[in-house]
This record gives C-alpha cells, structure tokens and sequence, in this order.
C-alpha cells in the first residue's frame, strides 16, 4: 500500500482520479464540520438553560418566603412564581425533544457516511494495487503464463467491481445528503425560533404581572399600611429611617428611668449606655453595627438637623461611631 502510494505521487504508477467525488467529499467534510460545531454548541445551550431554570427556581422560592402572608398580593405572588417554573419546564422539555434530539439524529448520520467513504478508499487503493500488478505481471513476464495472466485479470475485475459499487452509490448518496442539510435547518431553526418567541412572551406577561404586585405592595407602602406601631414592653422592629419624617426629638421611652443615676461615672459627652437586643447591619456609611449584647454610648448629634426620630447616635468601645435604630437596644 505504502509503496503504492510512494509510486503514485512520484507518478509511476497512475491513480485513479474522480473530480466528481472529490467535490462530493468537500462538500461532505464542510456539512460534518457545520453540523458538529451546531451539536456541540446547541447541547452547551442546553445545559445553561438548564442550569438558569434551577437558579430561577430557587430565586422566585427564596422571594415567595420572604414575601410576607400579609402583604399585597401575597397569594397571587404564590401562584405567579408557581407558572414561572411550569414555563421553564415547558421551554427545557421543548428544546431537548424537537430541537437537540433531531439534531443529534442528524449529526449522527456523518460517522457511518465517513467510515463507507474510508472504505471506498480502501477498496480504491485495492483497485489501483491489482491494476499495477496485472500491468506488472504481462510486462514483466518472458513467457506467456495464461493461468497466471488469468488469475490477474480476475482478481483486477473483482477489485474494480467492488471498488465500482461503492463509488457509485458514494455519488448518489453524498449529493442527497448534502441537499439535506437546508430542509433540516429550515425546521431546525424554525422550531428554535418558535420555542424561543412563546418562552419570552409568556415570561414577559408573568413578569408584568410580578412588577404589578410589587407596584401595588410599593403604593400600600407608602400610604403606611405597614408602619410599625409602637407598644409599651415590646422591641418592634424599626422601619428603614428612609422611610420616616425627619424630627430632631429623640425617643424619649428609650432614655433610661433616671437619667440621674444612669450617669453617674460616665466619660464626658456620653449621655447613657445601651445594650443591644437585636443585631443590627449597617445599610449606610453614618450608621453603626454591633451585634447582640454589645454596649453602646448613646453620645449627642454633631449636627442636631441630622437628627431622626427612632435613631440614635453612639459610639463603641473600639471607637466606632455612626447611628442606630434605639428599639434594637434597651437602656442600661
């Protein structure tokens, strides 16, 4: 084989040639290298759609438990997010079956066509050996030997024959392939498309309706339905300072029961202590955060226009100083 081929490209020895085929092969090679490029990157995008369903799942179920049973709209937000998931489902389910499936079908017809190609070539080089030692054997022989001449015409038919009948059905069945390929894609993308389109719109309309419910909860808000009220004995929870009326009076049922003997033995400028009951975070930069049981001085605005009713201002040990939510503490 390999000194056959060593003779054929020093030409020596003919190769058969077939342009037909040749452009037949290109053509092939091109439609397998598009449709492997399109498999690989179409089940990639599966895989992240289907990875983007799970962390949506996961974000609409933290938003539904934290969406409190009082508040508006509480129910239809339950059963809002509930379509969400149905939709993602229905989008995955969709794309795998009618799009990913029939491409993996078609990508799967390439392997089997290029092992009948590789076999085509085998059976060609087999031609082309018995070819040149049939040529070899009536050139080279001194005395005719018709038995042998005989056996060499007959083994340089069957390799034609052989190599004939899959060169044939080669060039009916590359050029159907290749043609294909543009009846597949038509429905391919169609399907995509389509899947694409009803996925976004339906999504669409459901966000709508998930920005609705958070308008009319916003609006409720700001009308105070949500306000937390104040009880003698209780620690209610302060509402974000944003949201309360600028005042420069300080929560007089936060001062201790006698400011008198609270004082005694308190660094200058420090009016009394506090003890945390609540962690608290911080939301701004002028804002002070301490966890439970930590000691705080309460100390005086620099600027007294600065201050809000319900916060207070004071400092830690460590020398931070910024503002805190007073019901978060109790007095010492």
């Amino acid at each position: 084989f390999l000194n056959l081929q060593i003779l054929q490209n020093l030409g020596k020895v003919d190769r058969t040639a077939d342009e037909i085929f040749d452009e037949h092969l290109q053509n092939f090679t091109k439609q397998q290298n598009a449709a492997n490029r399109l498999q690989k990157e179409f089940s990639n995008y599966i895989r992240c759609i289907r990875a983007t369903q799970a962390a949506s799942k996961t974000l609409l179920e933290a938003i539904g438990e934290v969406y409190e049973s009082q508040w508006t709209g509480h129910d239809q937000l339950y059963i809002v997010i509930q379509s969400v998931d149905v939709l993602w489902q229905d989008f995955s389910h969709k794309l795998a079956d009618q799009v990913l499936l029939p491409l993996n079908t078609y990508q799967s017809q390439f392997p089997e066509m290029r092992k009948k190609i590789d076999k085509r070539e085998r059976k060609l080089v087999d031609y082309d050996s018995q070819r040149h030692s049939f040529q070899a054997l009536q050139t080279n022989m001194k005395k005719r030997d018709d038995v042998k001449v005989g056996k060499g015409r007959e083994q340089l038919e069957e390799a034609k024959r052989t190599y004939e009948i899959l060169n044939s059905e080669l060039h009916d069945e590359l050029p159907a392939l290749f043609d294909s390929r543009v009846l597949f894609q038509v429905t391919n993308l169609q399907t995509l498309f389509n899947a694409e389109h009803t996925f976004h719109s339906q999504s669409s309309k459901i966000f709508i309706e998930l920005a609705d419910i958070a308008d009319k909860l916003a609006t409720d808000s700001q009308r105070g339905s949500y306000s937390v009220k104040k009880t003698n004995g209780t620690n209610s929870l302060l509402r974000p300072k944003s949201l309360l009326k600028d005042s420069p009076e300080l929560i007089l049922n936060n001062l201790p029961p006698s400011r008198e003997a609270s004082t005694e033995h308190l660094p200058p400028g420090v009016l009394y202590r506090v003890k945390a009951t609540y962690k608290y975070t911080r939301e701004d930069v002028d804002e002070l955060s301490f966890d439970v049981g930590e000691i705080v001085s309460v100390v005086e605005y620099d600027d007294p226009d600065e201050q809000e009713e319900g916060w207070l201002m004071g400092m830690k040990e460590n020398g931070e100083k910024g503002m805190f939510p007073a019901n978060f503490t109790r007095p010492l």
